[in-house]
């Protein structure tokens, strides 16, 4: 099921430490729900969000046993494992990994077969280069590739993964691709299945993740973000063709006590009305067949082989959508976290197109020195490379992140983490 969707889905996020209120203590059970704050504690800092657009306000949430005890006396055991239930788990980041194909692109090499040069290229998008699929790759040995990195660093053994969420529109299968890498990896007692949401996917994948470890039962949930939109761009095509590259991310989640809880919160939207800008869409022709059954007179048509298009985009249209639409939901995370943008230490967007990145972090009034990009050596990798920050790990795999390692990152640093199609 290769596609990708209009400009549809967006979210952000973002990073924090002590300076955001916590869920325990001067928070009421209703601003609890309204906020959504927990925390993703790394070795980096913790994380801050916006609560999810549907729910909060009208969900009945149990008060917490001090709030009991001051106002009731000493809370039931019922009352506290119904408490426990619906928020004592959290999750924390504790293994990330990611890979690449061998098979580099530059603009160089795009320029001998489309009329394009590495100057256009670099200053429309920021892009230099690009790694694409060969012949022995695919999205599931990447996505192995990139989950055996982060179940190492984790030190957990593939058996003891509970869940596997592939977050891909190109999978090698149409009937998805999660439970060929789960087979590989060894993760023999994991449920997988693959999620489908474009360039906003990996952040509803862990989004995703964290609601089955809240809702028990899940200790090690491993999201793996792997795309190859190489097989669906017309490589004829200098408007699409330069933006994309091959890439697979993967973060291990672990379940944690409450007070240990790493995702602070989220802001998760959609918006349909764009498909025709941005979209890979099946192509299909019925043919009649002669010998086929009749049904109320009417010739059975026999369906065609199905194929996929190419990518079609409107980049001018897409653009246009990025940057009023991002901003938004940064600005609805930084308000909810009770922040601005003077606060935010790193802004990482999704690797769209440097003149993307650019322009929110000026809407948002968020210095350029302060967007982290990977996009010169790695093109437009749909989130999967941006995995590779989040726990500052294998400094050495990416040089496009050198600049990134580099820095001093201390505890209390604030990380905003956007996507959006």
């Amino acid at each position: 099921m290769a596609c990708a969707t209009a400009p549809a889905l967006h979210s952000s996020a973002s990073w924090t430490a002590s300076t955001v209120p916590s869920l325990r203590g001067g928070v009421s059970a209703h601003e609890r729900v309204s906020l959504r704050y927990t925390q993703w504690r790394t070795s980096l800092s913790n994380v801050v969000g916006c609560r999810a657009v549907m729910s909060a306000e009208n969900r009945d949430v149990s008060p917490t046993s001090s709030e009991l005890k001051q106002n009731e006396g000493e809370p039931s055991s019922h009352v506290l494992a119904e408490q426990r239930r619906r928020v004592g788990r959290g999750s924390r980041l504790v293994g990330s990994g990611s890979a690449v194909p061998k098979h580099l692109i530059t603009n160089e090499d795009l320029s001998k077969f489309v009329d394009t040069s590495d100057e256009w290229i670099s200053v429309r998008t920021g892009i230099r280069n690009r790694r694409v699929l060969g012949e022995e790759e695919s999205v599931t040995s990447l996505s192995v590739e990139a989950s055996r990195k982060a179940l190492e660093m984790a030190n957990v053994k593939p058996e003891d993964v509970d869940l596997l969420l592939l977050c891909t529109s190109t999978p090698d299968d149409l009937f998805g691709s999660a439970p060929q890498v789960q087979k590989l990896l060894g993760c023999h007692n994991a449920l997988a299945f693959d999620l489908t949401a474009a360039c906003s996917g990996f952040v509803l994948g862990l989004v995703t993740a964290t609601r089955f470890i809240r809702g028990g039962g899940y200790e090690n949930v491993l999201v793996v973000g792997s795309d190859a939109l190489s097989r669906y761009v017309d490589w004829t095509d200098r408007g699409t063709c330069i933006l994309f590259g091959d890439a697979s991310g993967a973060l291990l989640l672990q379940a944690a006590t409450d007070d240990q809880d790493s995702l602070l919160g989220f802001d998760l939207r959609s918006d349909g009305n764009g498909h025709k800008h941005l979209h890979v869409t099946v192509d299909s022709v019925a043919e009649s067949s002669s010998s086929g059954a009749e049904t109320n007179g009417a010739a059975f048509l026999q369906p065609g082989k199905a194929s996929y298009e190419c990518l079609q985009m409107n980049g001018k249209e897409v653009f246009k959508f990025a940057v009023r639409a991002v901003p938004q939901v940064v600005e609805g995370a930084l308000q909810e976290a009770g922040i601005t943008g003077n606060d935010v230490d790193w802004l990482l967007l999704h690797q769209a197109n440097q003149r993307i990145l650019d322009s929110v972090s000026d809407r948002l009034h968020i210095p350029s020195e302060k967007v982290i990009s990977n996009l010169a050596n790695y093109a437009r990798t749909r989130l999967q490379l941006d995995t590779r920050t989040w726990l500052n790990r294998d400094k050495q795999e990416f040089p496009g992140l050198k600049l990134w390692h580099q820095k001093t990152i201390k505890d209390g640093t604030f990380q905003l983490r956007t996507a959006s199609v």
